[in-house]
């Protein structure tokens, strides 16, 4: 399987430059994780955790789809999580596990295409400091974000979720993260 990072534009420097070259970093560790995996590893679930390295690939994946989505459309990009139904719960709970007819390959295609977009917006919206009003959640404990603060939490959730998939990838065959380089 070939390793696909992300490509800084040239004319990105600063701060910019920064946030792209550490969610790079961050996304490739969660990669590093599924390296030489067929789908059914990647889908197997070696704690007594829920989780698996295909259902991590797919949540990192929704997390900054949705977070991307958030800069680009506001608020009404997340939903209200009061309102939630069983339904929606469960729909949740499945971006944590590979579903038939998933594919390692797919889910890993959907993660580069969500990186990709996420950088675009680094390097294009006009403004880190604009603040945007959060959604009502029971773990938002502030009104609003900055751009900045969204992007450094697309970040620390891919790298707090890398932990977990190099746990999970230790479980399954005993290999870590160190043993590519990483």
């Amino acid at each position: 399987m070939s390793e696909t990072t992300t490509v800084i534009k040239p004319t990105t420097t600063g701060e910019r430059a920064e946030l792209l070259t550490m969610c790079a970093k961050a996304r490739q560790s969660v990669r590093i994780a599924t390296r030489d995996l067929s789908d059914e590893e990647a889908g197997r679930r070696t704690t007594a955790s829920e989780l698996c390295l295909g259902g991590l690939v797919k949540h990192v994946t929704a997390v900054e789809q949705m977070w991307a989505n958030f800069l680009v459309d506001g608020r009404s990009a997340i939903p209200d999580f009061a309102s939630l139904t069983e339904a929606d719960w469960a729909q949740h709970a499945d971006q944590f596990r590979m579903l038939p007819g998933e594919t390692l390959a797919g889910l890993l295609a959907a993660y580069d295409e969500a990186g990709r977009r996420t950088d675009e917006l680094v390097t294009t919206l006009p403004d880190m400091d604009a603040t945007m009003p959060l959604p009502e959640g029971p773990w938002f404990t502030d009104q609003q974000w900055s751009v900045r603060r969204v992007l450094l939490h697309i970040m620390i959730d891919t790298a707090q979720h890398a932990g977990h998939a190099d746990i999970i990838r230790e479980a399954l065959d005993g290999k870590k993260s160190t043993d590519w380089g990483n």
